[in-house]
């Protein structure tokens, strides 16, 4: 993998944008990885009773989904991810394909660590265009060193 963005490479109003589909392997690894065996997440008879009329993935896979671009954007330059708010505002389903967008939104120079704070405003949207997802990320980021 190529060395990530470094601080000074990045500017307020530049957007990242990436997509993958939440398959049924990622809910169930979900499930058995943090133990979360909620009836809405696994058990499809009783999820087609609920109110969202089938399985739905667990929260934390959405808000993961979207945080992993930001590890991309910043491999090997990222000093610290410090913050990560996520608003969950539509159900997400196997199979839905996830389109996730962030925006810088400010950049704070921090001499002492050459490099600085980023800190970003995201939407995630499934293939129909509906807006599973939105959040707001900030991550320490050090000067690129090529």
């Amino acid at each position: 993998m190529t060395r990530g963005l470094g601080f000074d490479e990045v500017a307020e109003g530049q957007v990242f944008d990436s997509s993958m589909t939440m398959t049924e392997a990622h809910l169930v690894m979900g499930a058995g990885l943090f133990g979360d065996f909620n009836p809405l997440h696994v058990d499809d008879t009783f999820a087609i009773q609920s109110r969202y009329g089938g399985r739905i993935a667990h929260g934390y896979l959405t808000s993961s989904v979207m945080a992993a671009q930001i590890g991309v954007i910043f491999h090997g330059t990222a000093i610290a991810y410090l913050e990560h708010a996520c608003r969950f505002t539509a159900p997400v389903r196997p199979c839905d394909t996830l389109r996730v967008e962030w925006t810088v939104r400010e950049k704070s120079g921090k001499p002492k660590v050459a490099g600085g704070i980023v800190k970003f405003t995201g939407r995630c949207t499934n293939q129909h265009g509906v807006e599973v997802a939105n959040a707001d990320a900030s991550v320490l980021v050090k000067n690129t060193v090529r």
